[in-house]
């Protein structure tokens, strides 16, 4: 009975996993319908073939959306729930796999590596070096190789080594750099945490992660592997980058063998974000959870702390973690990128929110990931200046306008009273927002940076009083109108 019982409650919790929670705040709607026509725009004019977005906040996956196509003849649509080769994310997965091992106490992040891999042991080269610890490979500050001899990222075979080459190669191969000096990221080093993590348990990587980690937090569309059985239908299939006549060509599958520690995942936009959720709930706790958990709290912001900076080469690592210092907060996190897919999934412990982005092109995720982020707290921040805004119907003015001179179109759409304004497509949207306040039916005042009121703004409207048009400098735009 207490078997059934914690079968039937896990099955709860996956199910509850699962569910969409839409944002009944005002401003998180109106946000996320900017980011909605954001990522159209980008989608559309960039021609990715498939993106996906996610967003969550305050413990709920708030919304998610597909644009573009997932199958080679470009007919099923992308959704939320697409799945997509992460690749380096999986390191997230890995890092928490080695950690639950050291909470255990089965194994030590500053012991060398080699007392659980003995195989492990680089080539000598000489120079003078502290051992390869798992805190230096889950920084990437073990000088280790990057990738294996035969080939890997190369097409279009896409070449992963066997456990039984990895094994043989390690002590064939110098280190690049002694420990601890110099960030070299590198897919063979998380890969040996990840082993470390195997033999201490007995038990086999993909059961690992499986039991230990993804079923527990209900990611039911991630995996360590590639579900092609779905490719075209759940699973979008890989493009390369455009060449200069316009065109792509699909991308051959490929395998990751032993290197799946560190590359071999595949997930969901959706499905990343409840990860991220999940440790932003961890980390709120101040003791360890009733019931068991996947980490403690305690060791979670031991994974998110820095502990490795190499200004020279970019890189601020906690353990598997990437974390960014910016303006607006502190971005935890990691990317991905592999043949026909990039994805981003980063959070933000202060707004307790989580994004993550998903691609089938070149196109880098990692910006757009945190305009997402950004253009959450431009609405949550925003405020008018002076005089509230005269109350009007902001709907009727919602839309695409276009000029067919200055740029492909801009969006306008209701914001805290008045309406925002971006020029699409927008890498850097956040950056470029402007706001229209509202003094008379269809009269508005452009807003400066500073938040004073500038130049009026007009809107036309049709004999069936549909709003057709905006003038600004007497240059007109002409809405789409459906």
């Amino acid at each position: 009975m207490k078997r059934l019982a914690a079968t039937l409650a896990l099955l709860a919790t996956t199910a509850s996993a699962q569910s969409i929670t839409p944002p009944t705040d005002t401003a998180t709607q109106e946000a996320i319908r900017l980011i909605d026509a954001w990522a159209d725009a980008g989608q559309v004019y960039g021609r990715w073939p498939a993106y996906s977005v996610a967003i969550g906040h305050h413990g709920r996956l708030l919304w998610s959306k597909g644009y573009g196509t997932v199958d080679a003849a470009k007919i099923v649509p992308a959704k939320g729930d697409t799945i997509y080769s992460i690749c380096s994310i999986s390191k997230l997965f890995t890092a928490v796999a080695v950690m639950q091992q050291w909470e255990a106490g089965k194994l030590r992040l500053d012991e060398p590596v080699t007392t659980y891999l003995p195989w492990a042991a680089p080539k000598p080269d000489g120079r003078d070096s502290i051992p390869v610890t798992l805190r230096a490979l889950l920084t990437h500050s073990a000088g280790v190789q990057r990738d294996s001899d035969v080939g890997n990222w190369t097409g279009p075979n896409y070449l992963f080594p066997t456990r039984d080459h990895l094994q043989a190669e390690i002590s064939q191969h110098e280190p690049l750099y002694p420990v601890g000096r110099t960030y070299q990221y590198s897919n063979i080093g998380v890969t040996l945490a990840g082993e470390a993590a195997v033999a201490v348990s007995g038990r086999d990587y993909n059961s690992l992660v499986t039991s230990g980690i993804i079923a527990p937090l209900g990611l039911n569309d991630t995996r360590p592997d590639h579900p092609y059985q779905l490719l075209g239908t759940r699973m979008a299939v890989g493009w390369s980058p455009l060449d200069r006549a316009g065109n792509r060509t699909l991308l051959s599958r490929f395998d990751a063998k032993a290197i799946t520690p560190a590359a071999g995942f595949t997930s969901t936009a959706e499905d990343l974000v409840r990860f991220g959720l999940w440790q932003i709930g961890l980390l709120a706790q101040e003791t360890a959870p009733a019931k068991p958990d996947v980490l403690k709290p305690s060791t979670l912001r031991e994974m998110h702390r820095i502990q490795f900076i190499d200004k020279v080469n970019y890189g601020s690592w906690g353990l598997g973690f990437f974390n960014e210092d910016a303006d607006e907060g502190h971005y935890i996190g990691h990317d991905g990128s592999c043949p026909g897919y990039h994805t981003a999934m980063l959070i933000r412990p202060d707004s307790e929110t989580a994004v993550a982005v998903m691609t089938t092109d070149n196109h880098e995720t990692w910006d757009d990931t945190t305009t997402v982020h950004k253009l959450l707290d431009a609405r949550r921040a925003h405020a008018w200046k002076g005089p509230a805004p005269v109350t009007a119907r902001l709907e009727d003015y919602a839309g695409r306008y276009t000029n067919n001179t200055w740029n492909n179109e801009t969006i306008i759409l209701p914001w805290n009273g008045g309406l925002v304004t971006l020029d699409l497509p927008d890498p850097k949207a956040a950056e470029h927002l402007s706001y229209l306040k509202p003094i008379a039916q269809d009269r508005f005042r452009r807003i400066a940076k500073d938040g004073s009121e500038m130049h009026e703004v007009t809107f036309k409207r049709d004999a069936s009083g549909r709003v057709v048009a905006k003038e600004e400098y007497y240059n007109r735009s002409v809405r789409e109108v459906k």
